[in-house]
């Protein structure tokens, strides 16, 4: 499942990071459509507001279906049926939608046939690893990064070389208070069975979309049909995780210790080294007490955390160095 991320990217550097090239190929960043509302956190959950792209055209009839606008939308989808004057009083979880069951629900299927595709945009997503203690151990799990991901650039550059944001498949839907009021704009994460790399800590994740062309047919529908779209929705094992500090479980909680790497069982937070070598020993040392798997059996994408005689700077590596950068968020000094 997914029930809480991050997004810590300001305003500005979110344009830069969603930069696209439309129908014709020209090379575009997408407009925020009402951004003033938008905040960045380190720590977001349901009914909060998250930053999602879609289609221009649901906004403007006849926009190129290919263009994209950002959005701030509330977490939790309010189906557009929904006769009660407060959304609050929705019966139902709806932060989530099971891809096996979301062209059957009412609160999604009607959606879904209208084309109200989303991509919902964060620096990651946290799960919670149910331990036999009985104690729940988070995790932060994100796109592989670059060693570029900490460089930002400048305004004028045409490619972001900051963090790749996870983009994960969403659906959103619109309401109207029955009364009258201002429309209010809702998304859902779809979910999809964990990759096998992740099950280890919840049998559930979120429908990631890996790559532009993934990104452009689910949020294009008027060329992409429902049921071609809906092929788009499947695990991927293109992630990286580490574990984080329980200090990320109180919601309360918006700084960048929430994201940052620990030792498993010392709640210690890792502080990355020139040489990298406590950051590389601590990646060895979780994995060999995570999943039960022998170094040659780790897939690609893990074997890169292990030991070498010359480290590379790893994602976990990266993350440090970008939190160093980074810094708080705006949102920390706006309490909820």
């Amino acid at each position: 499942m997914c029930g809480r991320t991050a997004c810590s990217l300001g305003a500005d550097n979110l344009r830069r990071a969603c930069a696209y090239r439309d129908r014709r190929g020209r090379r575009q960043q997408p407009e925020w459509v009402r951004g003033e509302r938008y905040q960045p956190s380190y720590n977001k959950g349901p009914q909060s507001s998250s930053p999602v792209l879609l289609s221009r055209r649901h906004l403007h009839q006849d926009a190129d279906s290919s263009e994209r606008v950002l959005m701030d939308m509330r977490w939790g989808l309010v189906p557009s049926w929904f006769k009660n004057d407060d959304p609050s009083k929705l019966q139902f979880n709806t932060s989530n939608c099971r891809s096996d069951t979301m062209l059957k629900k009412s609160s999604y299927k009607g959606a879904l046939l209208k084309g109200k595709r989303c991509v919902v945009l964060a620096d990651g997503f946290y799960e919670w690893q149910q331990q036999q203690s009985g104690g729940k151990q988070p995790y932060f799990i994100y796109f592989p990064q670059t060693k570029d991901a900490v460089d930002e650039g400048t305004e004028g550059d045409e490619d972001w070389k900051g963090w790749r944001l996870l983009t994960m498949a969403g659906i959103f839907d619109c309401w109207e208070p029955p009364s009258g009021g201002e429309i209010l704009y809702t998304y859902t994460i779809i979910t999809v069975d964990a990759s096998k790399d992740v099950s280890f800590i919840h049998h559930r994740m979120p429908a990631i979309l890996d790559g532009d062309e993934a990104i452009r047919k689910w949020l294009d529908f008027a060329e992409v049909p429902t049921q071609e779209a809906v092929k788009l929705i499947q695990p991927t094992d293109n992630i990286v995780f580490h574990p984080v500090s329980t200090f990320v479980n109180s919601i309360r909680n918006n700084t960048p210790k929430c994201v940052a790497p620990i030792e498993l069982g010392a709640e210690k937070e890792v502080k990355a080294t020139p040489s990298n070598k406590v950051l590389l020993g601590w990646l060895k040392n979780s994995q060999e007490g995570s999943p039960q798997k022998k170094e040659k059996d780790l897939p690609k994408w893990k074997s890169q955390f292990i030991h070498s005689s010359s480290p590379k700077k790893t994602s976990a590596d990266i993350l440090q160095q970008w939190l160093g950068k980074q810094g708080e968020p705006a949102a920390k000094k706006h309490k909820a």
